[in-house]
Formats: C-alpha cells, sequence, structure tokens
C-alpha cells in the first residue's frame, strides 16, 4: 500500500492506483456533465424573456458525492436556471441530468452487488466492512441505508407478481425450477421460473415464485395467476421432463404445445447407462435434435434405438416414449430451432445467480431472498438478446404453418 499525500498536505493510506482510477474516474464525469449542461444551454439559447435576457443559463455548481465501482467520486454538478414555465401545469421547468439524476447516489452497477452480498449470507450491517476495501469508502452504505434497499426491492418483486399480462403476448414460454440453495422458506423449496418470448421477439422475464418441489400445485397455482392477470396461452412451451409442470400447464394452458428440454432429457438418459456408453449414446442423441429437419430426425431416433434398445431398453424408452414432445420444435421457423430445444435462456440466466449463492442460516425472509434474485435477473434482463429472427414470432402467433422449418402457408387470420 502506498501512501497518497491530499491537496491538504495530509497523508492517506491507500493503493495509488485507486487514487488515480477515482481521479480519473472524477474528470470524466465533470467533463461528461460539463458538455450535457453546455448542449442543453446552447439548445435553447434562443429562448428569452421580455427583457431580452436568457431564460436558461448556468447557475454555479452543486457538490455530488456518488458511490462508483471506482470508489466514492467526489464532483461539482454544474447547476442550470431554467426560467421558462410549462403552459400546461404552469411550474418552472428544471434541467434534469440523465448522466447523474438528483437521486442518484449510487451506481447502477453497485446496487447489483448489494443483492449478490445479502445472498452470501451477509446481514445488511457487514455490508459496511465487506464493501470499504472494494469502494475506498462506504458513504451511502450505511445498514439502514440497505434495508430501505431490500425494502423496495421487495415492493418491486411484489409489484411484478402483481402487474397486468393482458397486453404482454408470450408466444414462446420457458419454464424450470431452479434450485438455490437460497434462504427459502423450506429446505425443498425451489424458485419457479417463467420466461416467454413477446410477439416482437423479445425476451422477458414473466413470473418468479417460490414453491414446493416443483409440483403440479405450485406450478399451477403459478399459472392460473399469469391467467388471471390477462396472460394469453403459449404457443409453445418449453420444460424439463417434472410431471408437475405438464399437468399444470394441461389444466390451465391446454392448448399449447409441449417441448421437452434437451439437455435435461440427456442427463436423464446418461443416467440409465453405464458410463463406458455415455459418450457414445450422447453423440448419437446429438444426432436427433441437430437433424436438418423431423424425417432425419425420426431416422436417428430409430439408429439410436437399434443401437442401444437391446442393451438399455430403459434408457431408450425415455426417448421413444417422449418422441413428439422432444420434436415439437421443428413445427416452428428454423431460426428459432436453437431457442426452443432447451430450457438454456432460464438456466443461463441463472448460473451466475447459483454458482454466487450457498446454503446459509443466518436471518432473512424468503421474500427478501427471492426480491434479492428478483433484482439480479432484472439487471441481467437488459442484456437478453431477441430470438434469432425475431419477424417470424408474430407469425407463429397467428398461425402460420412451417414445414423443415420454412414458411408454407398463411392462414386466413394471419392475412387478416
Amino acid at each position: 500500500m502506498l501512501s497518497v499525500e491530499n491537496a491538504g498536505g495530509t497523508a492517506e493510506s491507500g493503493s495509488l492506483i485507486d487514487e488515480i482510477v477515482r481521479e480519473g474516474a472524477r474528470r470524466m464525469l465533470a467533463t461528461a456533465l460539463e458538455a450535457e449542461v453546455n448542449a442543453y444551454i446552447a439548445e435553447l439559447a434562443d429562448q428569452r424573456g421580455e427583457s431580452g435576457h436568457r431564460l436558461v443559463v448556468r447557475n454555479g455548481y452543486q457538490p455530488r458525492k456518488v458511490t462508483t465501482a471506482a470508489g466514492v467520486v467526489e464532483v461539482k454538478a454544474p447547476r442550470v436556471n431554467d426560467k421558462r414555465v410549462d403552459e400546461a401545469t404552469g411550474e418552472r421547468k428544471r434541467f434534469s441530468s440523465a448522466i447523474l439524476p438528483p437521486w442518484c447516489r449510487k451506481s447502477p452497477k453497485i446496487s447489483e452487488v448489494l443483492p449478490l452480498l445479502y445472498l452470501h449470507g451477509l446481514s445488511s450491517g457487514d455490508f459496511v466492512p465487506a464493501l470499504e476495501q472494494f469502494l475506498g469508502s462506504t458513504a451511502g452504505l450505511s445498514a439502514a441505508t440497505v434495508t430501505r434497499l431490500t425494502q423496495q426491492w421487495q415492493a418491486d418483486h411484489q409489484a411484478f407478481g402483481e402487474r397486468d399480462l393482458s397486453t404482454c403476448d408470450y408466444v414462446y414460454v420457458w419454464a424450470d425450477g431452479i434450485h438455490l440453495r437460497i434462504r427459502l422458506r423450506e429446505a425443498k423449496s425451489c424458485v419457479l421460473v417463467l420466461m416467454g418470448v413477446r410477439v416482437d421477439g423479445t425476451k422477458e422475464l414473466i413470473a418468479m415464485v417460490d414453491g414446493y418441489r416443483e409440483s403440479a400445485d405450485s406450478w399451477a397455482d403459478l399459472l392460473r395467476d399469469c391467467a388471471r392477470r390477462g396472460m394469453r396461452a403459449p404457443v409453445l412451451a418449453v420444460g424439463d421432463g417434472a410431471l408437475g409442470f405438464w399437468k399444470a400447464l394441461s389444466e390451465v394452458f391446454p392448448e399449447a404445445r409441449h417441448q421437452r428440454c434437451w439437455v435435461h432429457k440427456i442427463a436423464n438418459v446418461a443416467n440409465a447407462l453405464p458410463k463406458s456408453a455415455q459418450p457414445g449414446a450422447k453423440k448419437a442423441l446429438q444426432e436427433i435434435y441437430n437433424a436438418e429437419d423431423r424425417d432425419h430426425a425420426l431416422k436417428a431416433v430409430a439408429a439410436f434405438d437399434r443401437t442401444y434398445g437391446t442393451k438399455f431398453p430403459k434408457a431408450v424408452k425415455k426417448i421413444t416414449d417422449d418422441v413428439d414432445e422432444l420434436l415439437a420444435f421443428y413445427d416452428f421457423p428454423a431460426e428459432h430451432w436453437i431457442h426452443l430445444r432447451t430450457t438454456n435462456p432460464i438456466e443461463s440466466t441463472f448460473a451466475t445467480v447459483r454458482l454466487r449463492t450457498k446454503v446459509t442460516k443466518g436471518a432473512g425472509s424468503a421474500a427478501a431472498a427471492l426480491a434479492m434474485v428478483f433484482k439480479l435477473v432484472e439487471s441481467a434482463q437488459a442484456r437478453w438478446r431477441a430470438v434469432n429472427a425475431p419477424h417470424l414470432v408474430a407469425l407463429v402467433r397467428a398461425g402460420a404453418r412451417f414445414e423443415r422449418g420454412q414458411l408454407i402457408e398463411r392462414t386466413e387470420g394471419l392475412s387478416a
């Protein structure tokens, strides 16, 4: 550690490189704020009052402290005196920085760190020492602040679970039970997750609640709640082999087609085979779901049966009994096959969360833990990519037919 001498001549303990990073961040932020204000004032330079003076001018600076990944950055934010009046409301117009809003005290990245720490078992009182070395300061991260944040995140999660779904048309949905081993109410609890693809091709989290062992009752409660809030039946639902979800789906959305997840299915088949046979069997199964169309896939299923059926009938039966639901994705656009064969959109999203959580016996409610997971997923959702060929999703909803992954006809409802 090096000793850095500040402007007052006193020594401050800390890493020199950290100080350089913070100073660089401060200068960049100050420059960006200056440029933003200059652009705002220049755009309104022609706005003048009866006296001929400008209505929008600079008004000094306001000292601000912002907690960032580089530490606490102190900056003088330029102020604007906007004398214009909104004709609709009669109130003075105000300049609000898009870079550093008035309410902003910490960067979004810091807000992502806090739920991770909570899920690791830290109490709100442990956050200050945990972040002190990382941030170089604990400003704005007191136990009381963290408690308020967790309460707000719980409110956000509750509002998310009560929102209207009548305007959200999910054409495809993925369903999975994620076992995060966090502070849920029972050891056998899991997080039931629904993700969907909207008509425009974008992916979105639909619902996330805690359930008991992925039971049919838990899934049915979740699906019925979504239907009550206006959710329309999806065209295709993708999930693993858990019977609870499929039973609930058939009850609540009987018109939805089923697609079994190939990743889960391969794992189930491998468990029924000796280790020596697993590599060859996995390669044979890849030939099925990577086939160029359904006909070739069925030939690959027959070849798998011939190769392994005599010695390992139980393993082969796991494929032949579910062949229709394993190959359902072939009836949809070829560009979407890679998205529909597995529940990977859910698994990949929760992989990071799962790796960063552990069993903890500390204080904390299930609601708080789920709220933390929700905030992490909400943050990740901003980085989710739309499905390939998103324009085809609307055709799927409209009832267009696809053979070998290609559009072959349009229904009357589609043309209308």
